[in-house]
């Protein structure tokens, strides 16, 4: 069971310079572009105004270590792993406000690649495919405004 804020929050952002996993960092300034230091390898996949930030939910990830799949926060290649949030409602055309500066909008759902493989047993990562398994994949997100996200911001659905 994660602790933290008893409010939707981020409770981890993750970077990379390319590829899994991204790794924690304290805060990120995010654009349009999506968060400073954090690069795509594949752009025709991932990356781009309207995939700018991924986002995942660590009850999920506690939920899939559960099941005894090795994915921590980062792994499978999201930007902010949020806590607290009904992830059912976070879903294409939702806004999203975290901390006092940053405004978002869900434009799809993620397709796990192989890449993701390692993270679950088996390598069977369609366990995050929202075609096989619908309410466990990650979300794509474009950048309405941006600015600085720390841990422990807080995270509200603003508009669906």
């Amino acid at each position: 069971m994660s602790t933290g804020p008893p409010y939707p929050h981020v409770h981890q952002i993750n970077i990379s310079d390319g590829g899994v996993p991204k790794l924690p960092v304290l805060e990120a300034k995010v654009s349009e572009q999506g968060l400073d230091g954090d690069r795509q390898r594949n752009l025709k996949f991932h990356g781009g105004p309207d995939r700018a930030v991924c986002l995942y939910s660590l009850e999920l990830i506690e939920r899939l270590q559960d099941e005894g799949h090795p994915v921590d926060p980062g792994s499978s290649g999201e930007n902010l792993t949020l806590s607290g949030l009904d992830w059912d409602q976070v879903r294409p055309g939702v806004r999203l406000t975290i901390g006092p500066e940053v405004q978002l909008e869900v434009t799809s759902y993620t397709t796990p690649c192989s890449h993701n493989g390692r993270w679950f047993r088996d390598e069977d990562f369609s366990r995050i495919s929202q075609k096989l398994n619908p309410g466990w994949s990650r979300v794509y997100a474009k950048v309405l405004r941006g600015g600085i996200v720390r841990p422990g911001d807080v995270v509200e659905i603003t508009s669906e």
